[in-house]
């Protein structure tokens, strides 16, 4: 079997299963553990897989632009946004986190809803500017261009004095395993302070980032309370379900 067909099997493998485990991939290709190793470092260098201990798991793909993300898929971002948005109930607290998922959810919410919205998202603020019922607070640092989003020092700070009845948490990549991971450092520790500041959790994912790991780990799913995602086929939530999550499929 040439290189690039070793990896191509690889890659329908880790589609297919959601993992590839290093010996067994030895086994079943018939090559010695180094040449996977090596198989699974450079998809990893071009992107295609995220390297394990053991093995690989999906990439993450929130590292698209912001701009790129916020115009794909917009049907199962309204439909999970409405979802969630009956979820919320009046003089709640909600921290919604910044996400072009979470602010489909600040364009869903009813006119009718008298709730306090806490962000570290320009985008979600302007968009709720408008609402006649809903107060807004954003929450102060640094611009993080690249995602649209307030992070460091200064937001985990006001964070501490947050206490809110419910977090809608944008989700880069979520795995049963290894859990709620993101890309940039920053940006997990203000998911992690927004975590610790909320009586339940609610993430908010399409079903392709399921399954997926990044770099900076956020937290267990086991701190999740509810997980909104579209429905797909290709995607296994039992166990999500297993851990304790409610799942509701938008």
């Amino acid at each position: 079997m040439l290189t690039e067909e070793r990896r191509q099997v690889i890659l329908e493998q880790l589609d297919r299963d959601g993992k590839v485990v290093v010996a067994e991939l030895s086994a079943s290709l018939d090559v010695s553990l180094d040449t996977v190793r090596r198989d699974l470092q450079e998809l990893a260098e071009a992107g295609r897989v995220r390297r394990v201990h053991g093995g690989a798991l999906p990439a993450a793909i929130g590292s698209r632009p912001y701009a790129v993300r916020r115009e794909q898929a917009p049907a199962a971002k309204a439909a999970i946004a409405r979802a969630t948005a009956g979820l919320l109930r009046d003089g709640q607290v909600i921290l919604l986190d910044a996400g072009t998922t979470t602010l489909e959810v600040a364009r869903h919410l009813p006119l009718d809803l008298q709730a306090a919205v806490i962000t570290n998202s320009p985008p979600i603020a302007v968009a709720l500017a408008e609402h006649p019922s809903v107060e807004v607070t954003v929450l102060g640092g640094t611009l993080d261009k690249s995602a649209h989003a307030l992070v460091g020092a200064a937001t985990v700070a006001a964070l501490r004095s947050v206490r809110a009845d419910v977090l809608i948490l944008g989700v880069c990549s979520l795995h049963p395993e290894i859990g709620i991971t993101v890309l940039d450092l920053e940006e997990s520790y203000v998911k992690r302070a927004m975590i610790e500041n909320a009586a339940e959790v609610v993430a908010v994912s399409s079903a392709e980032k399921l399954g997926s790991a990044g770099t900076f780990v956020v937290g267990s799913v086991h701190e999740l309370t509810h997980l909104v995602t579209d429905s797909s086929p290709a995607v296994d939530l039992d166990p999500y379900r297993s851990l304790g999550v409610r799942v509701i499929e938008a």
